[in-house]
């Protein structure tokens, strides 16, 4: 969008900006979402995600819909998470070093049930959902696709809308399958205009579209006594494990727009056509183990994700415009594996304690990338948690639980080259913190 006249830049301007007035869309975002980026409930906080495919809460409808079944009693759960970021990027030449401390903030509401009396073959399917909204439930979309001069991260910032639908049954003994959609939105609009050299418009019209993309999350847990040795203890009491398989997925916007300047660009005016996406979510395949003992529970799990598909998802994309860039500088991305260990450990029948820790290279392979300047780090992730369970309660059926999760992710130092729209080249040494506090309630029915 450089070979602009003056005219055309006021022009863009001003159809780009009515349009995301229009969208709501805030600034800010983030190239993730709230389950991969911190973790969905206070458990999953606390455990580094180590123990998330194991969770028999909602959240189990990202990380393993499988898993929906392992308590047979219906949920419904609401939450919250706030996640303090400063983001850092210092170098000889600049004033400060912060280049984002905005919050992620999130309401979190989820429900499963058992829908198997509704057949007459009595054979329990479960039914899952999570949504998670940003700033507290103020914002539905968070949504920013933008170059840089002086650098942004890639990962960090408000999450945009989490939603996933899932549904899980047993197949055979002691092996379950799960089904879920990750649900995002692909917003269209078009804008249709007469305007004057100051960006003042007339005759306007304006369409805005959004519809539902659904990613499919497939997974398989199988719990090996009782596939193996049913009915009668052995060596494989206690042990789990879960394969999970999530596709890629994407939150973009499409705009259009055709504006006739008075006096300077006749009918049928200037055409301006802008696509980019915001968050990415990259095709992930996991696997998880757990042994459950008395009292007690440790597993892990390890991720691959695949981040390379995201170049070609770049090269589509009017903003970060890679097309443009010679093949030698275009942003380039990595697969990586993602390493996580978890516990819990009853302290009595009231109270559980999870801890867990994780390692995440990152899956930016560039340092070097002009005008987009993107930032991303390995980071180290450490989390502690705490589940009480009140059993007294006078007017419910079953107990109340209560979760709060604590994670901090040190990111650490990384040299980058950053380079501005007029080829100016500055080295900085990126680097940052993010504490998350993450709490729920639970009641079951």
């Amino acid at each position: 969008m450089h070979g602009f006249d003056f005219a055309g830049k006021r022009i863009l301007c001003a159809s780009v900006s009515a349009i995301s007035l229009s969208l709501s869309l805030p600034v800010c975002a983030s190239m993730g979402n709230l389950g991969t980026t911190y973790g969905v409930m206070p458990t999953d906080v606390a455990s580094a995600q180590a123990l998330s495919m194991f969770n028999t809460q909602v959240s189990a409808t990202y990380y393993n819909p499988a898993y929906l079944t392992k308590d047979p009693r219906g949920e419904l759960t609401a939450g919250l998470l706030h996640a303090e970021q400063e983001l850092r990027a210092s170098g000889p030449n600049r004033d400060g070093d912060v280049v984002s401390s905005s919050p992620s903030q999130h309401v979190l509401i989820g429900m499963k049930t058992n829908l198997g009396s509704l057949t007459r073959f009595g054979h329990p399917l479960y039914l899952g959902f999570i949504a998670g909204v940003e700033k507290y439930g103020k914002e539905m979309l968070a949504f920013s696709s933008e170059t840089s001069e002086t650098g942004q991260f890639l990962q960090y910032g408000k999450e945009p809308l989490f939603l996933n639908l899932g549904g899980a049954t047993r197949i055979w003994r002691g092996i379950d399958a799960g089904v879920s959609a990750r649900i995002t939105l692909e917003a269209e609009a078009e804008l249709i205009a007469t305007s004057n050299l100051a960006g003042d418009t007339e005759k306007e019209k304006l369409s805005v579209n959004a519809k539902p993309s659904l990613k499919s999350i497939l997974s398989v847990n199988i719990d090996y006594a009782d596939t193996f040795c049913p009915d009668q203890a052995c060596f494989l009491d206690g042990w789990e494990t879960a394969i999970a398989y999530r596709s890629k997925s994407t939150s973009s916007t499409s705009i259009s727009s055709n504006v006739i300047v008075s006096q300077t660009i006749p009918d049928p005016g200037l055409s301006i056509a802008v696509s980019t996406i915001d968050s990415f979510q990259p095709e992930t395949l996991s696997f998880g183990t757990q042994y459950r003992g008395d009292g007690w529970r440790i597993g892990g799990s390890i991720e691959q994700q695949k981040w390379s598909e995201l170049e070609s998802v770049f090269a589509n994309d009017s903003v970060k415009d890679q097309q443009g860039v010679a093949a030698a500088s275009r942003m380039k991305f990595d697969d990586i594996l993602v390493p996580r260990l978890g516990g819990e450990y009853n302290l009595n029948e009231n109270f559980a304690f999870q801890a867990g820790i994780a390692f995440e290279e990152s899956p930016l392979k560039s340092d070097r990338n002009p005008e987009v300047n993107y930032l991303d780090t390995d980071k180290i992730v450490v989390g502690l948690g705490l589940s009480a369970t009140y059993d007294r309660t006078r007017l419910l059926a079953y107990p109340v639980r209560f979760d709060i999760g604590y994670q901090y992710q040190q990111l650490q130092e990384r040299d980058f080259t950053i380079v501005d729209f007029n080829g100016n080249e500055e080295a900085v040494t990126a680097d940052g913190d993010i504490h998350v506090v993450s709490g729920s309630v639970t009641l079951k029915f």
